[in-house]
């Protein structure tokens, strides 16, 4: 692993990179714009579901996913590995092979390591070089619910995006995040207090964007009213269920003279497992294509 991000270091690892690679929100709309794409394909390897002649073979977890990017590279505005999917299998060293492979099969799309990090201090600052110096993702999903003090650590790293889990696309965020500060209503909900702060006093040096999941598209709306400017990473569209035409139409904003944020609308399992034969990345490319279109249509 790289070494832990002081300011000192976090400084000499950024200056080379700002030469080649501009500021996150910048990439997106920079690959938005090549690939007019507003989909994300979300690099989650269970080797259980592989294309049979690779089934339950941890050992081809690169090998399936860099099929995958090599036949959607050119319909995708970012590719988002989760780090749990290889860890589990011991299989780091590929998740690093992978963006690696990425970098070189299509150079102008970011990558976002979905980690779902939450700690403090010296654990911060690790999880942070783990993210950006070990994987070199462009941004990584986090929890905010320890504080700004647990999302600091990775603004230090300039230029690089940080999602905050704001409201998820699973049932129990209900649990938490629909509920009114104090319990008062007319107070604002959790996931509403975690858009302002991130459209406001975190948001040092416009590093931060929000996860907001389609399965809720009027909180995806009210989620961008509040943090009109800022990235949503929006999953839960294709196998969760989520409506592409109605995520699109509450998170996207054109208006003339507006700066909306991108939206990065993830598909992984109806993508990368499309197919069961040897066909699979054909597959893959098709049904990538495919939502492309339809998110591209729901634009207008």
């Amino acid at each position: 692993m790289g070494p832990t991000a002081t300011s000192t270091e976090t400084a000499s690892y950024n200056a080379p990179m700002s030469a080649h690679r501009p500021e996150f929100t910048e990439q997106l709309r920079d690959a938005q714009h090549l690939n007019q794409s507003l989909l994300c394909v979300g690099l989650d390897p269970d080797p259980a579901k592989f294309p049979l002649h690779w089934r339950g073979d941890a050992q081809r977890i690169f090998d399936f996913c860099a099929a995958i990017v090599d036949a959607t590279a050119d319909q995708v505005l970012a590719f988002k590995p989760q780090i749990a999917y290889f860890a589990a299998h011991r299989a780091e060293d590929q998740l690093e092979r992978l963006i690696a492979h990425i970098r070189q099969a299509a150079p102008r799309v970011p990558v976002i390591l979905d980690a779902k990090r939450g700690d403090i201090g010296n654990t911060a600052e690790q999880y942070a070089a783990e993210a950006f110096v070990r994987y070199g993702a462009d941004a990584v999903t986090l929890s905010p619910y320890m504080g700004f003090d647990s999302v600091e650590p990775y603004l230090r790293y300039l230029g690089k995006g940080a999602f905050l889990l704001c409201r998820t696309s699973n049932p129990g965020g209900d649990d938490f995040q629909t509920r009114h500060l104090a319990d008062v209503e007319g107070q604002p909900k959790l996931f509403e207090r975690i858009a302002e702060l991130a459209a406001g006093d975190w948001n040092r040096n416009g590093q931060l964007g929000l996860v907001v999941g389609a399965t809720y598209p009027a909180e995806v709306a009210r989620v961008r009213e509040l943090a009109p400017t800022l990235p949503l990473l929006i999953p839960g569209v294709g196998a969760q269920g989520g409506d592409a035409y109605a995520t699109v139409q509450a998170g996207y904003r054109s208006t003339a003279g507006e700066v909306s944020g991108p939206i990065v609308v993830n598909c992984s399992r109806s993508v990368l497992y499309a197919s069961s034969g040897s066909d699979f990345a054909l597959a893959a490319r098709a049904e990538a294509q495919a939502t492309r279109l339809l998110l591209q249509a729901a634009r207008g």
